[in-house]
């Protein structure tokens, strides 16, 4: 299965925020989407990704003054993205080995949306749900043997 069609299955609704706007606005944003990352976009190109994760590391570090912080203070630049052509499994590896939960789908400059480690898990549950019940069909319908042959 590649990037895009897990795209394909959970939608491309896309999320993004600016560098420059506050921590807290990033916070309603996610809260109020249910989203657990924003893309960060400057003057149209990616420059980071904005997750609970570092979210909670900027609440930690700022403590009561977290909320005056800004998202390129918080922000992870330079996110691992993945292409809309790459496999399940290299997305896969590609996430458990640099720690990412979410990676941005670019084709060059465009972001094509988000995939999460979540969308994955889903999209490997329904892959071998429809494996299954390929299966069980074949099995259900395996051509009897002829008699005297």
């Amino acid at each position: 299965m590649l990037v895009s069609e897990i795209l394909a299955i959970k939608g491309k609704v896309l999320y993004t925020i600016a560098p420059n706007k506050s921590l807290a606005e990033a916070v309603t944003i996610m809260t109020e989407q249910d989203v657990g990352s924003l893309v960060v976009f400057d003057r149209g190109h990616m420059t980071g990704m904005l997750t609970f994760r570092e979210v909670l590391q900027a609440v930690h570090k700022g403590g009561g003054g977290w909320e005056g912080l800004t998202v390129d203070q918080a922000m992870l630049g330079g996110p691992m993205i993945a292409a809309p052509n790459m496999e399940m499994d290299e997305l896969r590896r590609l996430m458990v080995d640099h720690h990412q939960r979410y990676l941005p789908v670019m084709d060059g400059a465009t972001l094509l949306g988000v995939v999460s480690f979540h969308d994955v898990a889903k999209a490997v549950l329904e892959e071998q749900s429809f494996e299954n019940r390929m299966l069980k069909n074949y099995i259900r319908n395996w051509p009897a043997e002829e008699a005297g042959g």
